[in-house]
């Protein structure tokens, strides 16, 4: 009886101070109506929004029963409000995270050296590329394994970049990681180590064929398949097979410089917002006219749906594989105006040239070549004929070639 009416009283005091007024500071709205500060009845309103998430934060400063972590605080806020679109894809970079995040498109950062992608229908976030010389490989790691947990954080769609957070770092640092691979599940301990990405890999198929496969639109990314482009060309190419496989995206610019090479003056893609205002982006004069096949997959997205798309209605390449992911909205990367974080925000969903919607729809191939099972984890050396979709994509290479 005595716990019972101890924990009563704990409850009935925890009641009281709950219940008592702040007075540490008055609060910002009961100031405008005291202090008679002047602003306008529109900037009133938009401030007045914010209200509640005060009172909260005041609250916490009064009353919390440790000293807070102010910049953790208003991180949550900040993260809480893009939370609450319920939007995979927009999420807010912190410091640390927006450091890393500036590391990543640069190609060099330190981490286990996986590619991944979140799938929106499921939340599932699955590895889509494993780098060759790195802690990922050397420890067995999979293309096709499924992320469970990085550390204590149950890996989904909505929690990605915490898990690539807690994943990046400093080399020598260790990470502990859960994978699911056909049920079952796998434990990882594995040591961060500095990471050197590259964007493409290239050769000739033969005297006339060649190959380049981007891995993805980030930093560096144009300049790297133009001089591999380049290079082909000099070696005597005259059809191009471009692999654009488990290419998740990236910068859209990148893919815009890159449909500048084979469409002529063309509408590459244009956006929709909200309000259904409508941006276009159309392609420079001067493209070049090499026959061109494009190989994708289901992990192709994005930015590889948005050049594929392309192509496909211009009939300008035959596209080979299988259905694309369907990632047809565009996100802003915003810096914000402390210039150490920022966020990341849908703003736009895009469309082919003929109008065809991509989000959650993907993009289905000319020719449908399904990967075997038994083949979909495995490494495939650059330009390896044994790769069922290549070797179908080079078939039909042939087949341009021949024609008068």
């Amino acid at each position: 009886m005595k716990k019972i009416r101890r924990l009563l009283c704990v409850l009935l005091s925890l009641s009281v101070i709950l219940a008592l007024p702040l007075t540490g500071s008055a609060s910002f709205w009961n100031s405008v109506k005291s202090d008679n500060v002047t602003i306008p009845r529109e900037e009133y309103e938009r401030l007045k929004q914010y209200e509640l998430l005060d009172e909260v934060k005041q609250y916490i400063d009064a009353y919390f029963y440790e000293e807070p972590d102010q910049q953790k605080v208003m991180d949550g806020a900040i993260q809480g409000l893009l939370s609450g679109l319920e939007d995979a894809y927009s999420f807010y970079y912190p410091e640390d995270a927006w450091k890393k995040m500036q590391e990543d498109d640069t190609g060099k950062y330190a981490g286990i050296g996986v590619q991944m992608l979140g799938n929106y229908e499921d939340s599932a976030v699955t590895i889509t590329r494993v780098f060759r010389n790195t802690p990922a490989e050397a420890a067995g790691i999979r293309k096709g394994d499924v992320f469970l947990s990085v550390e204590d954080i149950q890996v989904t769609t909505a929690t990605m970049q915490d898990a690539v957070d807690l994943m990046r770092g400093v080399p020598g640092e260790k990470v502990h990681i859960e994978l699911v691979r056909n049920g079952e599940v796998l434990p990882f301990d594995l040591i961060k180590a500095e990471i050197v990405v590259n964007r493409v890999e290239y050769k000739m198929l033969d005297d006339q064929i060649g190959y380049i496969i981007l891995f993805e639109f980030a930093g560096g990314s144009m300049e790297a398949f133009k001089a591999a482009f380049d290079e082909l060309k000099a070696q005597g190419m005259k059809s191009l097979i471009f692999d654009l496989r488990d290419n998740p995206g990236g910068w859209v610019g990148d893919a815009e410089k890159i449909g500048d090479v084979f469409l002529d003056g063309k509408l590459l893609y244009y956006t929709l917002d909200r309000y259904s205002r409508r941006e276009e982006h159309v392609t420079d004069k001067g493209a070049d006219a090499m026959p061109l096949i494009l190989l994708v997959n289901e992990n192709s997205a994005s930015a590889s749906e948005i050049l594929s798309g392309a192509m496909q209605d211009h009939q300008r390449a035959r596209l080979i594989g299988t259905k694309t992911f369907g990632k047809g909205v565009i996100q802003y990367v915003i810096s914000l105006s402390d210039e150490k974080s920022g966020f990341q925000l849908t703003g736009a969903q895009y469309f082919t040239p003929h109008g065809r919607k991509v989000h959650k729809e993907g993009i289905t191939p000319d020719v449908i070549v399904e990967m075997p099972e038994e083949l979909k984890s495995k490494f495939f050396d650059t330009g390896d004929l044994s790769d069922p979709q290549l070797a179908a994509a080079y078939e039909e290479a042939l087949k341009g070639l021949k024609q008068p």
